[in-house]
């Protein structure tokens, strides 16, 4: 009998398939790595199990990164597995090989992503000819048992996924065409002058970071403007009403500053203030009705925006929360979604939610669904429901399955999911907006009132009362109006000019960040103009919030709350890019039209091959500007530092790779200079200016040696005597010549606490804390103490702070950057007195599970042996059977507790620091991993790491079979 191989995209997703096909295709049994039943196979990748390469005749290893192996365009691209999912990758090739498999079903998540981690396997799978089996498309939007049932009864043909299918591949081999001789290139032409300066770039992650800079770069250029605002207060007899003074002849210009109620200056304010302060006023208004709708159904980038604003979650975040929401709990639609519509005929389907939430337990949320129901709201509307406005998967929604067991987060994020969706079913909000302009002597003053007459959709959100209008204050909108009869004149009562500043553009926050890659850096607040500019966005909604996340990987941005800042390493970037011309990598607007094409290529409507060729030209373009760029420098706009140069008292200027001395006005310039990007890291400019003030910095973090491992150091500016200037150097610290050297050492600051081994105070010094009695002092000239502790101990910075904690209690706080010269791995540990030792040492956290009692009998050890002399006297005169294997197990058993080996730093830090044999410390270690609850629910093979496990596995997971190999690891 035949049977159709199911691979879906990750094993939850699996399981999920064959509990709904159960029903209708009979039993399936379960085996290590698929399900199977006299129909189908369901397996499932973990992800992306395939990636792509150059073929081993074009590749270009890491040491010839030069522009004499660039551009690196290959003809074709070879497949190479993930090296960590290789098993994975073995067991669902071995499947789609079988020869009673006929068929294969493409059940990977509906989307380009899905598409090409199946296609990617199944050419895999082929390996040098096509696989040659039909393939049909699962296409699923919501993962409920009926939603996956119907899906199989709906399976696509594989012409009917052929667009979305080279779309995927382009996307996929243009990043890498564009990445690899991208970061290639600028790396190249940043190490000409030595060293390995790695610099990455991407399609879509460059212009992402231009928009960052580009925002920061008008912040500093800002200059801030006064202004003036006029308001008042006017005296109807119905009571008081505030106002503020405009200029009703005003019109709109290119000043984005200039506006109808500011005024430029103190004395035109004061002299407006002081013409109608006590005058008779005369009033008119208009009043008429206004509405607002609700905002439309969320897709993944307005949702995540929404998410951000409102609760903090960054974009990664929210998108682990809503596919934890639409996988684990079933509780919402496909997330990774760029539509804000429903299909046409989902009306039914939308009032079945709403007689769900009706029904279900969620008080804050039925009232409303049963409002909905009742008035019959749920009914066609193009704003909800439209085919034109539905791609390949649409709006995010609630399912038909009411959530039980939701953390705290999904729980918010299911809320503001269901509100959205209720919200736009209901009526729009109905206000009366009130006008009123107040005319004294000449000059107008405008108030604006707003009063909420019906709630419609705001109702779901609490805002039922009028008084809970936003923007209520100071004579703007919002506020209740006390009524001025019709021909009335009013009273000037107090008119007040009050001084203002303007104020720069904002920082991105993750949210406007999506915002802006959503429309390709366009401002536009227009949601339904945002809709129709979102195909020309940067990446898709599924991409962006990794995007985010590798540029604040790569320290091109830091996440300061909630606002994103570029790094000194950004700017130098982004002057490079413009310096050479390349445009591509540098303007969100020409990115976009990429990602534009790729949708039409989805649709059937561009080529693969003409995309690719474009693709391929801007790559070789590229690369050709920064191959033939002679110039000393790149054209940037460079900051001068106020500190002098520490050699000439010159001018110190920044240019594209150094910050270096222009020497004094009319005066040649001395020599000294200093790299800006020492092993990687690159100085923001007020490090710069601090360490040519204080001749030092750091400690600082982010290094990497030329062998790549990350180091944190202070950097020190010293004479040399040879070349007659200062140099930059590290300091690790070791500053024993210095401190030999005989000189007198005068502490000037306070003493940080008492030493340990005399009492003396302890100080600052150097690179050091040290007794005042360790060095030469004029109080004392000969060292009589040996107390000394680095400022930084395998990486870690220890505070003033932590020292004199140290100092007064015994040990400081539990310190978590440690980094191991052995394993290079990170570990956690206090810093405490050692007496015995002399010195400052380790001491790791007691382990939250105790060592179990050893088990009774014959490995209970020398204790039982010594609980029973006389069973053992015994036995030696009688030696039975059963009393030799009693010896042999007692002689064999302190052997066996002598066989543990002492656990590393990171090992003792989850089980304790006793010696442990591995069995005994694998128990231990599943002990903590079930007590953390870490094996994750949709695997539960599968360890995810907490900070403590990440020190031990050297990553941010582990599968249950790796433990033992890994432990062997940390005990020796």
């Amino acid at each position: 009998m035949t049977k159709t191989l199911v691979i879906a995209e990750k094993p939850s997703v699996a399981q999920d398939i064959v509990r709904a096909l159960t029903p209708v295709a009979g039993k399936f049994e379960k085996h290590d790595d698929h399900f199977e039943n006299d129909r189908y196979v369901v397996t499932s990748a973990v992800g992306h199990l395939v990636e792509i390469q150059a073929p081993e005749e074009f590749d270009v290893k890491r040491g010839k990164w030069s522009f004499a192996h660039l551009p690196v365009i290959p003809p074709y691209f070879d497949l190479k597995p993930v090296d960590k999912t290789k098993t994975r990758l073995n067991a669902v090739v071995k499947q789609a090989k079988r020869k009673d498999v006929t068929q294969l079903i493409n059940a990977c998540d509906a989307g380009r992503e899905g598409e090409l981690i199946f296609r990617l396997i199944e050419q895999y799978a082929g390996g040098a000819k096509p696989l040659g089996k039909p393939v049909k498309r699962l296409w699923l939007q919501s993962m409920t048992p009926q939603a996956i049932r119907d899906g199989f009864d709906a399976l696509r043909s594989e012409q009917q996924m052929a667009g979305l299918a080279h779309a995927a591949r382009s996307r996929s081999e243009a990043d890498w065409l564009v990445g690899i001789n991208g970061t290639r290139a600028m790396t190249a032409f940043n190490s000409r002058d030595g060293g390995f300066f790695l610099t990455t770039v991407g399609r879509v992650q460059t212009p992402t970071l231009s928009l960052v800079v580009e925002r920061e770069e008008k912040i500093r250029k800002f200059v801030s403007r006064d202004y003036w605002e006029i308001h008042a207060a006017f005296q109807a007899e119905a009571g008081e009403y505030p106002a503020k003074w405009f200029d009703p002849k005003w019109k709109k210009n290119e000043d984005v500053e200039m506006r109808a109620d500011r005024v430029w200056s103190q004395r035109e304010a004061q002299a407006i203030a002081d013409a109608v302060r006590g005058q008779k006023a005369s009033v008119t208004e208009e009043s008429k009705p206004t509405t607002q709708a609700s905002p439309l159904l969320f897709d993944l980038t307005s949702l995540q925006r929404e998410a951000n604003g409102k609760f903090g979650y960054s974009a990664k975040t929210t998108l682990a929360l809503a596919q934890s929401l639409y996988e684990r709990h079933k509780a919402l639609t496909y997330p990774r979604t760029d539509s804000r519509a429903l299909p046409e005929d989902y009306v039914p389907v939308a009032r079945q939610t709403f007689e769900m939430l009706a029904d279900s337990s969620m008080r804050h949320l039925a009232p409303h669904a049963r409002t909905a129901l009742t008035n019959n709201y749920v009914r066609p509307s193009k704003r909800i429901f439209d085919n034109s406005k539905v791609s390949d998967h649409f709006a995010i929604i609630p399912t038909l399955q009411a959530p039980s067991g939701l953390s705290e987060a999904e729980q918010k994020l299911y809320d503001l999911v269901v509100r959205r969706f209720m919200a736009v079913f209901f009526p729009s909000a109905e206000y009366t907006v009130t006008t009123r302009i107040s005319t004294a002597v000449g000059h107008s003053f405008k108030t604006e009132g707003k009063v909420l007459v019906r709630p419609g959709w705001l109702a779901i959100y609490g805002k039922e009362a009028a008084d809970e209008v936003e923007g209520g204050k100071d004579g703007d909108k919002g506020q209740n109006l006390v009524p001025v009869k019709p021909g009335e004149t009013v009273q000037t009562q107090q008119v007040d000019p009050k001084g203002l500043k303007t104020k720069p553009p904002a920082r991105y926050s993750e949210a406007t960040l999506l915002g802006a890659m959503e429309s390709a850096g366009k401002q536009i607040d227009d949601e339904e103009l945002r809709e129709a500019m979102q195909e020309k966005g940067l990446g898709t909604p599924a991409t962006r919030a990794a995007i985010i996340e590798g540029l604040l990987t790569e320290k091109y941005m830091l996440r300061e709350g909630r606002e994103m800042i570029p790094t000194a390493k950004a700017f130098q970037l982004m002057t490079l890019l413009r310096g050479l011309e390349v445009e591509e990598l540098c303007r969100a607007d020409l990115t976009g039209e990429w990602e534009f094409k790729l949708s039409q290529m989805e649709k059937g409507q561009l080529s693969r091959e003409s995309f690719m060729a474009d693709i391929a030209a801007m790559t070789e373009r590229m690369v050709k500007k920064a191959k033939e760029y002679d110039r000393d420098t790149i054209p940037g706009d460079y900051a001068t530092l106020t500190t002098p140069c520490p050699n000439c008292g010159g001018v110190v200027k920044e240019n594209y790779r150094r910050f270096a001395c222009v020497g004094k006005p009319g005066a040649e310039p001395c020599g000294f200079s200093f790299g800006k990007s020492p092993a990687g890291r690159t100085f923001e400019t007020a490090e710069a200016e601090a360490l040519l003030r204080d001749k030092k910095i750091g400690p600082l973090e982010g290094f990497r040696s030329k062998a790549g491992w990350p180091f944190t150091s202070e950097i020190v500016i010293k004479y040399d005597d040879e070349a007659h200037n200062y140099k930059l150097e590290f300091d690790f610290g070791d500053d024993k010549n210095a401190e030999e050297s005989g000189e007198l050492v005068e502490f000037a600051d306070a003493s940080l606490g008492p030493c340990p081994i005399c009492g003396a105070g302890v100080h600052e010094h150097g690179a050091n804390y040290v007794c005042s009695k360790a060095v030469p002092t004029a109080a004392q000239p000969t060292p009589s103490c040996t107390f000394k502790s680095g400022k930084i101990i395998l990486q870690q910075p220890v505070e003033r702070e932590q020292m004199h904690k140290l100092l007064e209690t015994g040990k400081t706080d539990l310190l978590d950057k440690f980094v191991s010269m052995r394993t290079r791995r990170a570990f956690k540990a206090f810093l405490a007195w050692d007496k015995e030792a002399g010195k400052v040492n380790f001491e790791f956290a007691p382990s939250k599970f105790p060592p179990r009692k050893p088990a009774a009998g014959a490995f209970a050890g020398k204790t039982a042996a010594a609980k029973a002399p006389a069973k053992a006297a015994a036995a030696k005169k009688a030696p039975t059977k059963k009393a030799a294997a009693t010896k042999t197990a007692t002689a064999k058993a302190p052997r066996k507790a002598a066989a543990g080996a002492a656990p590393s730093a990171a090992l003792a830090a989850v089980i304790g620091s006793e010696p442990v044999a591995r069995p005994e410390a694998v128990k231990k270690l599943w002990e903590y991993i079930k007590a953390n609850n870490l094996q994750d629910p949709k695997d539960k093979r599968t360890i995810v790491a907490d900070d403590k496990l990440r020190a031990v596995f050297g990553k941010d997971s582990a599968g249950m079979f790796e433990l033992a190999g890994i432990l062997g690891q940390h005990l020796g």
